[in-house]
């Protein structure tokens, strides 16, 4: 192995460390929809393994297609910067929408009191919720259907570009190599969605052990302050926040 593949292969793990680390959307929608949707260990790392694959994957196709075709790598930067915007805007509308709907179902959550007269002159008063007290069968039925939250960050996720990928790594890695590429690549994808899991596992496990009042009265909001997260989330994308 040459010297410039060594070197190219410690900035692959550092890079993939790093860009991880900074970039809060790597993480921050997975704890946020873990706690709210309470799932559970297992189905919060496999949502954050696969989301990890197809985000890294997306970008490794892409550049060995153009590495295959010949395209400029300028060209490809291109094309990768036209998919942070979408990634951007979907997770800014899931986000808002998610949000919106969270606000909506702690309201509907919220019990209060009827006053029911009778003909005979007697009153009773009780309480209920519209969340519990209004359940139709169509509702129970929605609740059985599988979740497509873990689709629709998928589909988020697969957008959202690898920026430092094709430029720094696959392009100088190509010119040594193909299994050298290879290698390469593979070791950005690994430390890239090692670090995802293990902040998203670390901080969840961490999350479960906090027992606050405070933080018990919100359980309510759970659902809009997910979609808060997940709202400023895609803003900061946006706007390089």
């Amino acid at each position: 192995m040459s010297s410039d593949l060594i070197a190219l292969t410690v900035t692959a793990a550092s890079i993939g460390l790093l860009h991880t680390l900074i970039g809060p959307d790597h993480y921050v929608p997975f704890i946020a929809m873990s706690r709210a949707r309470g799932w559970s260990r297992i189905k919060t790392a496999w949502v954050t393994f696969l989301c990890g694959v197809g985000h890294v994957a997306s970008s490794v196709v892409l550049g060995l297609i153009g590495i295959a075709v010949g395209i400029a790598v300028f060209k490809l930067e291109n094309v990768e910067s036209a998919r942070g915007e979408i990634a951007g805007w979907l997770l800014t509308a899931f986000g808002f929408v998610y949000m919106v709907w969270g606000i909506r179902r702690a309201i509907r959550g919220k019990t209060h009191t009827h006053l029911h007269a009778h003909a005979s002159g007697s009153s009773h008063v009780h309480e209920h919720d519209h969340e519990k007290g209004h359940l139709h069968p169509h509702d129970a039925k929605a609740k059985t259907k599988a979740n497509i939250t873990p689709w629709i960050l998928f589909t988020i996720f697969v957008f959202g570009p690898c920026e430092p990928l094709i430029p720094i790594l696959m392009y100088p890695a190509a010119k040594e190599s193909l299994w050298g590429m290879l290698m390469v690549t593979l070791v950005f994808a690994v430390v890239t969605i090692g670090t995802m899991m293990t902040v998203v596992m670390a901080m969840t496990f961490g999350l479960s052990l906090l027992r606050f009042a405070w933080l018990e009265r919100l359980g309510k909001y759970s659902h809009a302050l997910a979609g808060a997260m997940l709202l400023a989330c895609g803003l900061a994308i946006k706007f390089g926040l």
